[in-house]
Order: C-alpha cells, then structure tokens, then sequence
C-alpha cells in the first residue's frame, strides 16, 4: 500500500484511502511500496503510446536519484478502468486530438477530486482539444498559468524559469498550465516543452544530454512534488 506518501503540501489521503479499501497499487517490483504511474489511454484520434521509453527512463532517473521509489513498468489503462482509483498518479502524452466521452469526463473529475493527479504533456498539437476535454471535466474552472515561483519548479531540482526548453515546436516559450480544485492542482498541462520526449532513448530524438538532463530533472519534481512532502 502506499501509506508513507504525502504531498508536499497538498494532502493526497483522499486517494489513499481509496486504494487502502479497494486493493494494492504496485507491480510486482520487489519493494511492495513502489508507486505504480499509469499512462492513460485515450480517445479521439491522437496517440496515447507515444515515446514508450520515455516513462521507464523517467522512473529509473527518479528511483535513482531521488527519495522516493517508482514501480519499474508503467500500467496502461482508460478512464472507465475499474483499476483507475489504485494509481495517484496519471500521464497523458501524445499529439492531438484527445476527446472524453461524458463518462470518462466524470470519472475523471472524480478521480481528480479524490485526490489523484494527472500530467498531460503536449508532444504537438493537444493543447486545444485538451482543453476542450478539460472543460467537460471541469466546466466551470479555467486552467491558470503556473508562474515560476510555483514551489513546484524548486521543490527538488531549482528551475527559476519554469519548464525547460526541449523542443522548439512553435518556437513558444513554455508554459505550465494547471486546473486546481479547493486550491490543490489536481491537473498539469505541459506545453510547448515537451519534456516527455526529453526522456526518451537519446537515439530517439538525439536530444544533448543537457537537455535530456533538464527534462529528467523536471519530470523528478513533478513526481516528487505530487507524491513526497
């Protein structure tokens, strides 16, 4: 079980006592308290299973590097997934579309209010049909800008200008956007950064190592942010 964890700031117990009344939430790793991240699978047209290295790399770069350990496979699952409630933790990657049905809009908004987190990170194209999915979820909150003292760039690693730079995409600055729900931010969307493909096999996209490090170093804080105090 999950027990020892904790949100920085933002309590995730709601969540926890979801999983401690409905089943275990880690692979079969030799720690039984490893944290298992899910990679949803989505709808629309866009491609959920984009960068499939990008994940174990990240959580390798974590369990080494950081206070926290990560189960070492990934669990792939949809919204209406009757395992959805066991991970904290949800990441979306991909080039859009992504749509939601009316169910898995509200099983999401759920899933969000009872503590969990999801991570969307643009790889091109999502933004807009993201946020029109997002707005099923949650019609009557807007995403806001994350600024760059949001303790989240500093929680571990210092990033003074927020997200970094990975792929020029529409030579755009970065920008972190996030959906907050009684104050807690519930839901990250990554864009024009694409630190998902950061994380990547170098050969994949032959990223410098710079840069590959920064995005490494941004999605450890992302987790450890969401998962550690």
């Amino acid at each position: 079980m999950i027990t020892a964890i904790r949100h920085c700031s933002y309590a995730i117990l709601p969540i926890l006592f979801l999983i401690l009344i409905s089943g275990t939430a880690q692979a079969s790793d030799d720690n039984p308290s490893a944290v298992q991240i899910a990679r949803l699978k989505y709808f629309g047209g866009g491609d959920w299973y984009w960068g499939p290295s990008a994940l174990p790399n990240l959580i390798e770069f974590v369990n080494r590097n950081c206070p926290i350990e990560i189960a070492s496979e990934e669990v792939r699952l949809t919204l209406t997934d009757e395992k959805l409630f066991h991970y904290p933790f949800l990441f979306l990657t991909g080039h859009g579309p992504i749509r939601f049905s009316p169910e898995e809009a509200s099983r999401l908004r759920e899933y969000l209010s009872a503590g969990g987190f999801l991570f969307a990170n643009d790889s091109y194209g999502m933004k807009e049909s993201f946020f029109e999915s997002m707005q099923e979820v949650f019609p009557d909150d807007e995403p806001v800008e994350l600024p760059f003292s949001f303790e989240m760039f500093n929680c571990y690693y210092n990033f003074p200008n927020g997200l970094p730079k990975i792929h020029k995409h529409d030579e755009k600055p970065p920008q972190a956007f996030g959906w907050f729900l009684d104050d807690r931010l519930v839901a990250l969307f990554a864009y024009e950064s694409d630190i998902a493909d950061g994380w990547e096999d170098p050969s994949v996209h032959k990223d410098s190592p710079e840069k590959r490090q920064a995005a490494l170093r941004m999605g450890a804080n992302i987790l450890t942010w969401v998962l550690l105090n």
